[in-house]
């Protein structure tokens, strides 16, 4: 029924930017959490940042100062802005939503209740 849809990955030099978005479609509530995550080959899927229904926003150690993630509330939409990216960024990212009412985000990928198809961020050195 929720559908999640990313966009914006793609080829960047190190030390250069990308900018993903997440639209939510499909009868999602005005509440709830949404969270980035990225898988690189043969890795488990990890979390990158996460944004919950009154804008406050986590980020993991590994990014943090580099990635920031904001909401668009009238599109339902989540954008996550990288900058300085270097070659480790390099791995499929996802967008996922999580319905609970909660104020802070879990870091765990089973917390979360829809996933996007994901989309390809490679950072070339």
């Amino acid at each position: 029924q929720v559908q999640l849809v990313e966009s914006g990955g793609g080829l960047v030099q190190a030390g250069g930017s990308l900018r993903l978005s997440c639209a939510a479609s499909g009868g999602t509530r005005s509440s709830y959490v949404m969270g980035w995550f990225r898988q690189a080959p043969g890795k488990d899927r990890e979390f990158v940042a996460a944004i919950n229904w009154r804008s406050g926003t986590y980020v993991a150690e590994p990014v943090k100062g580099r990635f920031t993630i904001s909401r668009e509330n009238a599109k339902n939409t989540v954008l996550l802005q990288m900058n300085s990216l270097k070659p480790e960024d390099t791995a499929v990212y996802y967008c996922a939503l999580d319905e609970r009412l909660t104020l802070v985000p879990s870091r765990g990928e089973d917390e979360y209740d829809y996933w996007g198809q994901g989309t390809q961020v490679t950072v070339s050195s």
